[in-house]
């Protein structure tokens, strides 16, 4: 492949994301590490609430996960001021 062309990233190539995260994104139309990233963790996990409120529990852990994925980082490794910012985010979907 030459430099010039765009190349698809599974979302399984990014931190935090196995098989069974990469299913339920791609369930809710986000097919690659690009476009994660383009719909940022917030959004993800609000498709994620919304899709699966009635099949499983999606919680903060999941859009730490998700936030970790895009910034390429464990989860458990985001700035506590991250954290906190989507904690409070989170609640408002409870």
């Amino acid at each position: 492949m030459n430099e010039g062309a765009i190349r698809v990233t599974e979302l399984t190539s990014m931190r935090n994301i196995g098989k069974e995260m990469e299913k339920k994104l791609k369930s809710v139309g986000i097919t690659t590490a690009q476009k994660l990233k383009e719909v940022g963790s917030k959004e993800a996990f609000v498709r994620l609430k919304l899709h699966y409120a009635n099949i499983c529990m999606i919680c903060p852990v999941h859009l730490y996960t998700l936030e970790g994925a895009i910034s390429d980082m464990e989860y458990n490794q985001l700035p506590k001021n991250v954290k906190q910012d989507l904690k409070n985010f989170c609640d408002k979907w409870k």
